[in-house]
C-alpha cells in the first residue's frame, strides 16, 4: 500500500468536506475547492478525517492513491491556511510596482511588463525588489510563480533575475576568470 495514500488526512473544525459522486468538494474560511476524482481511488470520510482507499494493485492506482491524498490534503490546507510564494528581484533598475490587480516589471527590456493574476490569486508589492503570491489553489499559486519567474530568470554569471526566496543560484566563472586561468 502506497505510505502516502494510507494516512488519513484529518479535517479541521472550520473545514466542510462533500462528496457527491466523482466531485469532491471543499469549503473553509477562505474558499472553496472542487476537483473530480478517478474512478479508482474511493473517499471515505470517518468523523474527523478522510480515508482513501484503492481498487486494485496495479502501479497506476498505487501512485494515483499517494497523488489524490496529496491532492485532497491541499485542498484542505489551501482552504483554511492558503499559500504563498515570495520572488525576489535582483539586478540594477529591476523593479516590480503594483497597478491595479496586477504588477507592473521593468527587468531590462525596452517596455515595462505588465502581468495580470488568474482569478483566486493576490499578487503583493511589499518592496520594489520583492513580489508575494498567494492564494488557496498551491498548484495555481505555483504556476502563477513560475509564469512570474519566466520572464527574467536568474542568470548565472551576474545572478540578476527574478528568483524564488531563499533560490540559490549557482554562479559561473565568466571570460576573464577562464582566459587569467589559462595564462
Amino acid at each position: 500500500m502506497s505510505r502516502i495514500g494510507r494516512k488519513p488526512i484529518p479535517i479541521p473544525k472550520d473545514v466542510k468536506v462533500n462528496i457527491q459522486g466523482n466531485i469532491i468538494t471543499v469549503n473553509g474560511p477562505k474558499g472553496t475547492l472542487k476537483a473530480e476524482k478517478v474512478n479508482e481511488i474511493d473517499i471515505e470520510i470517518n468523523g474527523q478525517e478522510i480515508v482513501l482507499k484503492r481498487a486494485s494493485d496495479e502501479k497506476r492506482v498505487k501512485a494515483l492513491h499517494g497523488l489524490w491524498r496529496a491532492l485532497i490534503a491541499n485542498m484542505i490546507t489551501g482552504v483554511s491556511q492558503g499559500f504563498q510564494k515570495k520572488l525576489e528581484i535582483v539586478g540594477v533598475g529591476y523593479k516590480a510596482e503594483a497597478k491595479g490587480k496586477g504588477i507592473q516589471l521593468a527587468l531590462g527590456y525596452s517596455h515595462p511588463i505588465y502581468f495580470s493574476p488568474p482569478e483566486g490569486i493576490k499578487i503583493e508589492v511589499p518592496s520594489p525588489t520583492s513580489i508575494s503570491i498567494s492564494g488557496i489553489d498551491k498548484h495555481l499559486v505555483g504556476l502563477v510563480a513560475a509564469k512570474i519567474r519566466s520572464f527574467r530568470p536568474p542568470e548565472p554569471y551576474k545572478g540578476k533575475g527574478i528568483r524564488y526566496e531563499g533560490e540559490y543560484v549557482r554562479r559561473k566563472a565568466g571570460k576573464a576568470a577562464a582566459s587569467a586561468g589559462a595564462k
